[in-house]
């Protein structure tokens, strides 16, 4: 008889502890690696609704100061990277030097107004609505947990990895189950002895999950679960000695960055990781020259420049993907705290060596008109050009070889910026 993890976290889970701290999941996993080499896909979340206007600058646009006479990047500092499609001048962050260099290489793609009709404007609900892929139901399985469904079994226990402590939407899957690894380091087998004693536990502990009664489908679940979870301790122990080709700033997103390029290196069996940054609800403080948004992209350029190159050092930014969003954008004109409230379109990124690198999609026309058809909510917010589904789309067919009708539920495809 086959449980899944709802029927059994429903019906068994209560009646049996796991005494080990291994990965929190519980699912159907295999024990066997996949000896292939794969591409990486990387999906990096700025928490909090990231400011798209100030990561990318229409240096250019009078009603940009007009909106933003405290707030708006002064022209003189910004990164020029060029123009779009319909020559709006654009410029990065001035803090943002490390992706100015890669956009250089052309290994930056920059999607401006990314999003979908009628945004949510709650965290919660847009980053939900982001993980499923579907705007009007932000429940159930996320677009990255139908991949990992899709892929053929044995499915390797660590074919995903999270690196927050909470299980995202997006990585919700009906048969893969995704550990938390936040930091290898950590990841072991928790035991109130040490030396000799825990090896003789964890050596207990594996026997017993070897037993897979058939006549007791929901001890077999459990046993196997904790199988899968015990081989991956090894693994992850080999993740957390990998000695990187120079050093990752010493804060979160740079350990997580880290802790993925070890990984990758170590060949695992990853293909999908999930890391996350916060901070990016600017509600005030904002500040332009200085405050929590110039903190905010020093933290995103130096993790992920170190990233990128400790790739590139190693021979792997080839099979690297770096997928970036927010779960909105922020309205246009500041407000009386220094600081911008939730809006709606916002830009995604994507890196890595195969990617073409550009400026997709063209900047909003930001004059404060009531018939201005590149704004809305009474020319407040930003509206949507490119539907995020169809960045996703793009990454499922042309990077991770799937079908993106399939995992999306529709067709997305024709609309899909050409950054692959």
């Amino acid at each position: 008889m086959k449980f899944t993890r709802r029927q059994f976290v429903k019906g068994g889970v209560s009646a049996f502890t796991v005494g080990f701290a291994a990965p929190q999941f519980l699912g159907e996993l295999a024990f066997a690696q996949q000896a292939a080499p794969s591409r990486n896909l990387v999906v990096l979340y700025l928490g909090g609704g990231n400011d798209a206007l100030s990561t990318l600058v229409p240096y250019r646009d009078a009603a940009y100061y007009t909106r933003r006479p405290t707030l708006g990047i002064p022209a003189g500092s910004v990164l020029q990277i060029g123009t779009d499609s319909a020559q709006n001048e654009l410029g990065l962050h001035p803090r943002l030097t490390g992706l100015k260099s890669i956009f250089d290489e052309g290994r930056l793609a920059i999607i401006q107004r990314t999003g979908y009709q009628n945004s949510s404007r709650s965290h919660f609900q847009g980053l939900d609505i982001w993980g499923t892929a579907n705007p009007t139901n932000s429940q159930g399985t996320g677009w990255l947990g139908r991949y990992l469904d899709t892929l053929p079994s044995p499915v390797d226990p660590l074919v995903g990895w999270n690196t927050t402590r909470e299980t995202p939407r997006a990585l919700m899957a009906r048969n893969v189950g995704v550990p938390a690894i936040t930091n290898p380091v950590t990841y072991s087998f928790a035991s109130p002895n040490s030396g000799t004693e825990a090896t003789l536990e964890r050596t207990a502990a594996t026997k017993i999950s070897s037993h897979l009664p058939v006549d007791r489908p929901h001890l077999a679940f459990v046993n196997s679960t904790a199988q899968a979870a015990l081989g991956t301790l090894d693994q992850v122990a080999r993740v957390a000695s990998y000695a990187p080709t120079l050093t990752y700033p010493n804060n979160g997103l740079g350990q997580a960055l880290r802790a993925v390029a070890g990984a990758m290196n170590r060949g695992i069996g990853t293909k999908v990781f999930w890391v996350q940054t916060g901070g990016f609800d600017t509600h005030a403080g904002q500040g332009a020259n200085q405050g929590a948004y110039v903190n905010l992209m020093a933290t995103l350029n130096d993790s992920v420049l170190s990233f990128y190159q400790d790739l590139n050092n190693q021979g792997m930014l080839g099979s690297t993907l770096v997928v970036v969003f927010s779960e909105f954008g922020r309205r246009i004109s500041e407000n009386g705290s220094i600081g911008t409230d939730h809006g709606a379109a916002g830009v995604m990124m994507a890196l890595g060596g195969g990617v073409r690198g550009g400026i997709y999609g063209t900047a909003a026309d930001l004059r404060q008109d009531a018939g201005n058809q590149s704004l809305e909510n009474n020319a407040a917010d930003v509206k949507y050009e490119t539907d995020f589904r169809s960045v996703y789309a793009k990454v499922i067919d042309n990077w991770l070889g799937a079908n993106s009708v399939q995992i999306l539920g529709a067709d997305f495809k024709s609309g899909a910026p050409n950054f692959l």
